[in-house]
């Protein structure tokens, strides 16, 4: 077999492990944490429903940084959001992971993969501020409809969701204010 056909399809197997990394935020109304492949297939449906509030980003390449951007998780771990100390080696892991991952792919599939990655990391193109409120913008409407979810469980602060949902405050304005609104009887001051 062509030797690009393989690594295609070695690809292919060891991102099924995606559907094994668990996540803290809990599925709404089931009592099971998300793994990230839920993750990433909500918000990247999400992306497809918000885009008209985000005329200026290129929808089929958000749709790509939301499916991709999780996929180092295989080697680094999911980092809790308000995990302080795992957050501080956080990049490092994922950069490592992203050099491991996108190696296994033919030569133009990896850079392209990486640097969609990479893009959204950096959050300053339209599509991956676009993307990055996707990304923030779920957990926090899971928590809302599980009654404070992982913010109880972890004593999340409201200054903490505040500063983590930045990219929404400035993706939409009015869906920040509804999401504090919603969110701040599950927070602590």
């Amino acid at each position: 077999m062509n030797e690009d056909i393989k690594s295609l399809f070695d690809f292919t197997v060891e991102i099924e492990k995606m559907k094994s990394i668990e996540r803290r935020t809990k599925i709404i109304n089931i009592d099971r944490r998300e793994n990230d492949a839920e993750h990433s297939f909500s918000i990247a449906t999400m992306a497809i429903a918000f885009h008209n509030l985000a005329p200026s980003a290129d929808l089929g390449k958000t749709v790509q940084m939301l499916l991709l951007h999780d996929l180092v998780e295989i080697y680094a771990g999911d980092t809790f959001a308000y995990d302080i100390k795992g957050n501080e080696t956080k990049a490092a892991r994922e950069r490592a992971a992203a050099d491991k991952l996108y190696s296994m792919l033919p030569g133009d599939r990896g850079e392209y993969m990486r640097s969609l990655w990479e893009e959204f990391d950096q959050c300053e193109s339209d599509e991956a501020k676009f993307a990055n409120a996707m990304d923030r913008l779920q957990p926090v409407i899971n928590n809302i409809k599980n009654n404070g979810g992982t913010w109880l469980e972890f004593d999340v602060s409201k200054a903490q969701l505040e500063k983590r949902l930045a990219p929404v405050r400035e993706f939409n304005i009015e869906i920040y204010n509804y999401l504090m609104e919603e969110a701040s009887k599950y927070l602590k001051k």
